[in-house]
C-alpha cells in the first residue's frame, strides 16, 4: 500500500527526529522554507551540525524519517513531501 507523506515539522532548540514512529521509510523532498528566520541544523551521520539555509531542499529515496534529526530556531519549520512508493 502506498501512503502520501505531507508534513510540516516545527523545529526546537534541541535535536528531534522528523518522525515519532520507530521506523518510517519514504521517498520525500525535505525543505527548509525561505520564510524561516535562520538556518536549520540537521544532525550528520558523524554527529556534526549540518546547516541548511532558508529555501534549501533535497530529495531522498527510501529514507528513514525517524533517523533524520533537526534543530534550530524555535518556530522555524521543515517541510516533508513525498510518499511510500
Amino acid at each position: 500500500m502506498n501512503n502520501t507523506v505531507i508534513r510540516k515539522f516545527t523545529v526546537s532548540a534541541a535535536y528531534q527526529p522528523l518522525s515519532a514512529k520507530s521506523r518510517e521509510v519514504a521517498s520525500v523532498e525535505i525543505s527548509t522554507p525561505p520564510t524561516n528566520a535562520a538556518v536549520v541544523y540537521f544532525q550528520g551521520d558523524d554527529g556534526s551540525d549540518v546547516p541548511w539555509v532558508p529555501g534549501e531542499y533535497h530529495s531522498f529515496k527510501r529514507i528513514n524519517l525517524s533517523a533524520v534529526k533537526v534543530k534550530g530556531t524555535p518556530g522555524d519549520t521543515v517541510t516533508i513531501v513525498g510518499g511510500t512508493w
